[in-house]
């Protein structure tokens, strides 16, 4: 991963492209090559500046894609078009059914975050990191939301209390070693939770998409 990663900004309000821009140039990790106002300018953009990431909304204008799910669109085009480009997706809805749209084609190299998460530019940054390396982060107030009321069946229902911890953790996109640090349990504690949920949910290892945040799909659908 380069040490400054290129950036292209999609959002049709002006000032908040113009303050996310600022805001994650002054990080100093990240530069923005480019700020677009639709869907049809990103896909353009993506093409002529061959950013490592792109940071979208969620519903812009433009061409022809399905109204409301303009970026979630965007990143599956972009996904064709150029598959070495993270996209983290924001939004202002908390339904995990746009995140299963965004990951309905596979899970690697994307993160869906909601829209507040502009604020909090650790977060922010994190995703960015984890979609230019493969990675996938899903929100974790959408997740925490998902679980609170998720009515478990058959298989899932044998997560332990633990492992839905663990499980939390991994929607964030954290490492092992991360998530020992925020749980204060042991990196090998931590490996055998998340062996156990890959088990408990059939994800046995080979598969193609990336486990962690498949896990938390296949948790919370229905």
């Amino acid at each position: 991963m380069p040490d400054v990663l290129r950036t292209v900004v999609a959002d049709d309000h002006y000032l908040v492209r113009e303050g996310t821009r600022r805001l994650l140039e002054l990080s100093g990790e990240v530069e923005v090559v480019g700020a677009v106002g639709d869907a049809d300018e990103l896909i353009d953009a993506v093409g002529r500046l061959r950013p490592d990431v792109v940071i979208t909304d969620i519903r812009m204008p433009g061409g022809a894609w399905r109204p409301g799910f303009e970026g979630i669109d965007a990143a599956h085009r972009i996904r064709e078009l150029a598959p070495g480009v993270g996209v983290v997706v924001l939004s202002q809805f908390g339904d995990a059914l746009f995140a299963f749209e965004l990951f309905a084609h596979g899970t690697a190299g994307f993160a869906y975050l909601l829209k507040d998460r502009v604020g909090d530019l650790e977060e922010l940054l994190g995703a960015i990191r984890a979609v230019a390396t493969g990675g996938s982060v899903i929100d974790p107030k959408v997740v925490e939301g998902l679980m609170a009321r998720h009515d478990v069946r058959g298989e899932r229902e044998r997560l332990t209390p633990r492992e839905r911890d663990v499980l939390r953790e991994m929607a964030r996109g954290r490492s092992n070693g991360g998530i020992a640090r925020e749980l204060h349990l042991s990196v090998s504690s931590v490996e055998k939770n998340v062996n156990s949920i890959f088990t408990k949910l059939g994800l046995e290892p080979g598969t193609d998409v990336h486990r962690r945040v498949a896990a938390v799909l296949t948790y919370l659908s229905p």
